[in-house]
């Protein structure tokens, strides 16, 4: 950290960006404070740090900025944020101020936002799960500590209800002490009320810290939102030993404010107009998850984006499928049908998902019991555009079974609504959409696992009897 040093006069502005000549020692991501004759001080940080010319990103509106009067202070303090346990509960703005009228949070030490990737030599593989609450997650697509398992939606898709509704309903198993980091990224002013409210109603906020950043914010602050809420999550995770789940939402205002500097500071586009380096720069946040040897702390990541047009292949999904372990996609067909969550299973995908299911983690069952729900919906789907063409008296018997099986899946297993389901219950639930299946349609379930389930129904009867 270095001394302020004061400047006065710029080069030249544009936008939110003040160029500067002679500027001696600035550091990349140092806060600037920029006064003009007339107006309150504005806060600004380094974006560029050239040989020739410095570029300062200004946080606030900088209409009426007379480039040659201004004074301009480079402060010598980097990009920070306040972190410590006592953060839990608290709604932030993007950059750690506070939203939910209490005295700015005081916390346990100061933590640089830029901070630097999981070291690989110190990264353990991912391994034990998350439970979320939702069956599709959990039994079909289930999510490991230490993974980044981003959601694809649509624009007018649930997307934030479905962040909400994991918030409120992770956990951690064996009760380990666990945290939920949620940020927001260019949310509106009633989104912002509408979490509050749940949240604080919920429950939920005790053990969850918001960082919240709105529309109307400036647009640097949607770039610094994410990197706030990792420093809170990689202290809770790495000093306090939480299992902590960064829910963020949503990538793609990230990356538009990404494109929008980039196009302030003239530089070369690339795919649809997004910098070139948007890979690195978005794997600079998704690298930050994972587990460390020697913390029992971890840190998960659900990264949730909308799918400009529904386009799968557009660059912010393109980008992010490369650098994440899987996606969960929403689907639009479900959605219609009052399916909430409206995830489609199929392509769907959780990588590491072996890693923390089976004997140690989950059920023993859980891997074949997943492959034979998938193996019969998807001929379900698959005879369900059949029906198009041939009806369903044309169907074959065990193509009409796999249809009835399909519908079910959708309404009772995917379409759990808001409420919340252990582990358990999915696992239950699946079983009962397979319990309407005769033995020859089961391919992917051993003789022992049937004889063991029809063992669990007997004594469940008698149980009820």
């Amino acid at each position: 950290m270095s001394l302020a040093r004061t400047y006065r006069g710029a080069r030249a502005a544009a936008g939110p960006l003040v160029y500067l000549s002679g500027v001696q020692r600035a550091a990349l991501g140092e806060w600037v404070s920029v006064e003009s004759p007339g107006q309150p001080p504005l806060r600004g940080q380094v974006i560029d740090a050239g040989r020739d010319v410095t570029v300062v990103q200004v946080l606030e509106e900088t209409l009426g900025l007379a480039p040659a009067s201004v004074r301009i202070t480079l402060t010598g303090d980097l990009a920070s944020a306040v972190v410590g346990r006592d953060l839990l509960g608290r709604a932030l703005g993007g950059v750690g101020t506070p939203r939910d009228g209490l005295p700015p949070p005081i916390g346990e030490a100061i933590a640089p936002l830029w901070g630097a990737p999981i070291n690989p030599t110190r990264r353990l593989p991912p391994r034990d799960f998350i439970e979320t609450g939702i069956s599709a997650i959990d039994g079909l697509n289930t999510l490991v500590r230490g993974q980044k398992l981003p959601v694809f939606s649509g624009p007018g898709l649930p997307a934030l209800e479905l962040a909400a509704t994991i918030v409120e309903h992770a956990r951690a198993p064996r009760d380990e002490p666990f945290a939920v980091v949620f940020v927001a990224i260019g949310i509106t002013e009633r989104e912002t009320r509408t979490f509050l409210e749940r949240f604080q109603h919920g429950g939920a906020l005790e053990r969850s810290v918001l960082y919240l950043n709105q529309a109307q914010d400036p647009t640097i602050e949607r770039l610094l939102a994410p990197r706030a809420a990792l420093a809170e999550a990689e202290h809770l995770a790495f000093v306090h030993g939480l299992q902590v789940l960064v829910v963020m939402a949503d990538i793609t205002h990230y990356c538009e404010a990404l494109r929008e500097v980039a196009a302030a500071r003239e530089e070369v586009p690339g795919r649809r107009g997004y910098p070139g380096y948007m890979y690195t720069d978005l794997a600079s946040i998704f690298e930050r998850a994972g587990v460390i040897e020697g913390s029992p702390g971890s840190v998960t990541q659900l990264p949730i984006l909308t799918m400009p047009d529904d386009d799968i292949t557009h660059p912010i999904p393109d980008l992010t499928g490369y650098i994440t372990e899987g996606q969960v996609v929403l689907s639009r067909e479900l959605q219609r049908r009052g399916v909430f969550p409206p995830i489609d299973v199929l392509p769907s995908l959780s990588r590491l998902m072996n890693a923390g299911i089976g004997a140690a983690h989950t059920v023993p069952e859980h891997r074949k019991w997943a492959d034979q729900l998938y193996t019969i919906y998807a001929r379900g789907r698959e005879a369900r555009m059949m029906v198009a063409i041939v009806g369903e008296s044309g169907l074959m018997p065990a193509d009409r079974r796999a249809l009835a099986f399909a519908e079910a899946f959708e309404r009772t297993l995917v379409g759990q609504g808001a409420e919340r389901r252990s582990l358990a219950d999915t696992i239950e639930a699946g079983w009962r959409l397979l319990d309407r299946l005769p033995p020859e349609d089961l391919l992917k379930l051993t003789p022992a696992m049937l004889a063991g389930r029809e063992q669990q129904r007997r004594a469940a009867a008698e149980d009820r009897s």
